[in-house]
C-alpha cells in the first residue's frame, strides 16, 4: 500500500451527510437538526470532519452554519467543520467568514468537458477564478481544500487538463484534494488505477476519495481507493445523497477495519444510533436488510442458521451485532426450526418439554404461512393456546375512552387491572394516544409499574384502501435503565388506536412483576414444566 502524508495507520473520514446527503430528494434539515447531527457525528460517532453546507444557498443555510460554527468554536472543533464554496472570487470566502466558518471546500471542475460545457469557460479562465478565490480565502485565514468535480471522467479523458489544475491547487497551498466519482461510474479496478495515478504523480499531496453508488460499487471502490493510497474517504450516514446516494458511513468503517490494515476514529457501537437518528430526521427509511445498521441484518430466519449458532457460532462472522450496538435475533415464521424456538424461549426465560416445543413450532410455522408476524412477545400466548392452558395476562387495560375534537385538548380515561387490582386515571395529551399513555402512567403508579419510554411507533395497513382493514401497530419501547435496552410489541385491530392499546398492553405484561405471594390462592399452582413458569419472568425485557 502507498505511503501517506498523514498518520500511516489511520484513514480520515469526512462525513457529508449535512451537505451532499441533504441533496437527497425531499430532504431538508432545520438549523437545530444540523446542530444536533453535527454534535453526534463529531463527538459521539467520532468522524474526523464534517461538511455541513454550501455557501450562498439560503438564509436558513446561513443560520445553520452560524449555529454549528458557534458551537464548534466553543468546543475547539472548528477546523473539523467544512463548507462547500465556489470559484467566485471573494463571495464564498466572505460568506464563510461572516458565518464563523474556517474551512472552504472549493468546487473546481475536474474534467475539461465540465469546464468548457457547463461553465462555458476556457481552462485558463477557470484556473484564474480558482486562484482568486483561494487567495481571498487565505487572506481571511480560511483553510482551503478542493474538489475536482467529475474527476473520474477528467482523469480518464482529459489528464493534461487535470494535471495542470492539480499542479495549481498544490502550488496555491490547498490542504487536501478531493477526488469525486461524481456520477458513480468507476469500478474498483478504475479506482485502483486512477487513485494510484494521482498518488504516484503527486506523492506529497493529500488525496481523498469521494464516491457515489450508482452501480452499487461504492463500498468496493472505497476499499480500492484505500489500497491505492487515498488518505481519506468521504461518507454519508445511510448513504444519503444524489440519485443512489454517497458511500455509506457504516459500511466504510467495517470494510476499512476488517479488510485493510488501517483504522478510523469511529466508535462502531454508535453507528446504529446515528443511522436511526438520520432516518428519523430525514424521513427516509433504511431498508431492513441494509448492511451493519438494518433492523434484520443480525436476524436468523432459517432454522439451520439458528441451530448452527447454538452449536458453536457456526454462522457468526466478524460482523457481530454487539460490535455495532445491535443484538442477535432469531425470527419466528415458516422457516423457523427447533433452534429458533429454543433461542427465543431462552431469551424469555421459558423452559418447555420437547413435545411442547414441537407443538409451539408447528403453530409458529402455520402462522408464518399465513404471513402473520410472530414476535418473541407473542410466544407466551401461543404457548398458552397450544398447551390448552388459560392465557395468563396479569395486566389488562379493562377500559379506555379517548376524546378528540376540534378546538379542545385530547383527553383519555383508563381503567388498569394488575393481578385483579384496579386503578382508574384520567389525563390529557397532545394527541389521542399521548393522552391515553399519560392516563395509563398515572394508573400504573398505584402498582409501582415503571412504564418504558416509547422510542418508535409504526403503523401498517394492508393495500386496498378499505376503511375496515386491519391495522398492525408495532411500538418499540426503551427502558430508562440503559442496561435493559429496547423491545417491541405488536397489536392488530380494525381501529388504529385499538391496535396501539393492544401493543401497549403486551408491553405491560412483559414488564409486570410476578403476583405477590399474599395474593395467590392457596393450593393454586402456576403452569410449569421442568420447574419454570411458561410466562416471562420479571425483567425479561432486559435480555431482548
Amino acid at each position: 500500500m502507498a505511503k501517506r502524508k498523514t498518520d500511516p495507520t489511520r484513514i480520515q473520514l469526512m462525513d457529508t451527510t449535512l451537505r451532499d446527503g441533504e441533496q437527497t430528494p425531499d430532504v431538508a434539515y432545520t438549523p437545530a437538526e444540523k446542530l444536533q447531527l453535527a454534535k453526534l457525528l463529531l463527538l459521539d460517532v467520532g468522524v474526523d470532519r464534517i461538511e455541513i453546507a454550501s455557501t450562498r444557498v439560503s438564509e436558513g443555510e446561513r443560520e445553520a452554519v452560524r449555529l454549528v460554527a458557534d458551537w464548534a468554536r466553543k468546543r475547539r472543533l472548528l477546523s473539523r467543520v467544512e463548507i462547500l464554496g465556489y470559484a467566485d472570487g471573494r463571495k464564498s470566502p466572505d460568506w464563510i467568514s461572516e458565518t464563523g466558518g474556517r474551512v472552504l471546500n472549493l468546487l473546481t471542475k475536474g474534467s475539461e468537458t465540465h469546464c468548457r460545457k457547463q461553465l462555458g469557460m476556457e481552462p485558463a479562465r477557470h484556473r484564474d477564478g480558482i486562484a482568486q478565490t483561494v487567495r481571498a480565502a487565505q487572506k481571511q485565514r480560511i483553510t482551503v481544500n478542493a474538489y475536482l468535480e467529475d474527476w473520474s471522467s477528467g482523469v480518464r479523458d482529459s489528464f493534461p487538463y487535470l494535471a495542470e489544475l492539480t499542479h495549481l491547487l498544490i502550488d496555491l497551498g490547498c490542504q487536501r484534494i478531493y477526488l469525486p466519482d461524481t456520477l458513480g461510474v468507476f469500478s474498483p479496478t478504475d479506482v485502483d488505477r486512477y487513485v494510484g495515478l494521482m498518488v504516484g504523480t503527486w506523492p506529497h499531496a493529500t488525496f481523498e476519495f469521494h464516491g457515489h453508488n450508482d452501480y452499487g460499487l461504492s463500498t468496493a471502490n472505497v476499499l480500492a481507493a484505500v489500497r491505492a493510497g487515498a488518505s481519506g474517504i468521504h461518507t454519508s450516514v445511510n448513504g444519503m445523497g444524489e440519485r443512489t446516494g454517497n458511500t455509506r458511513l457504516a459500511e466504510t468503517v467495517a470494510v476499512v477495519h476488517d479488510h485493510t490494515s488501517y483504522r478510523t476514529g469511529v466508535d462502531e457501537t454508535r453507528l446504529a444510533d446515528i443511522s436511526r437518528m438520520v432516518e428519523a430526521l430525514s424521513g427516509k427509511d433504511v431498508a431492513a436488510n441494509t448492511p451493519i445498521v438494518g433492523r434484520d441484518v443480525f436476524t436468523h430466519a432459517a432454522g439451520i442458521h439458528s441451530d448452527g449458532d447454538l452449536k458453536g457460532d457456526l454462522y457468526t462472522t466478524r460482523l457481530a451485532p454487539k460490535r455495532f450496538g445491535q443484538k442477535r435475533r432469531y425470527a419466528l415464521g415458516k422457516l423457523s426450526g427447533k433452534a429458533s424456538i429454543d433461542a427465543n424461549l431462552k431469551t424469555l426465560g421459558i423452559d418447555l418439554a420437547a413435545d411442547e416445543r414441537a407443538l409451539v413450532l408447528q403453530r409458529v410455522i402455520e402462522l408464518g404461512d399465513k404471513k402473520h408476524t410472530v414476535t418473541p412477545q407473542d410466544l407466551p400466548y401461543i404457548i398458552a393456546d397450544v398447551l390448552k392452558s388459560p392465557e395468563h395476562k396479569p395486566v389488562r387495560v379493562l377500559e379506555y375512552a379517548v376524546s378528540v375534537g376540534t378546538g379542545r385538548k385530547p383527553a383519555a380515561e383508563v381503567v388498569l387491572s394488575v393481578h385483579g387490582r384496579r386503578s382508574r386515571a384520567a389525563a390529557s395529551g397532545d394527541g389521542g394516544y399521548d393522552a391515553f399513555m399519560n392516563a395509563l402512567k398515572k394508573a400504573a403508579k398505584k402498582f409501582a409499574l415503571d412504564v418504558p419510554r416509547l422510542s418508535d411507533y409504526r403503523v401498517r395497513i394492508p393495500p386496498g384502501g378499505r376503511t375496515g382493514a386491519l391495522v398492525e401497530t408495532v411500538i418499540a419501547w426503551r427502558s430508562e435503565d440503559p442496561e435493559e435496552g429496547t423491545f417491541s410489541t405488536l397489536g392488530v385491530d380494525s381501529d388504529q388506536l385499538g391496535a396501539a392499546v393492544i401493543a401497549t398492553e403486551k408491553m405491560l405484561n412483559a414488564i409486570a412483576p410476578p403476583k405477590p405471594a399474599a395474593q395467590r390462592r392457596p393450593g393454586r399452582k402456576s403452569t410449569q414444566t421442568k420447574g419454570k413458569s411458561t410466562r416471562p419472568r420479571a425483567g425479561a425485557r432486559a435480555r431482548r
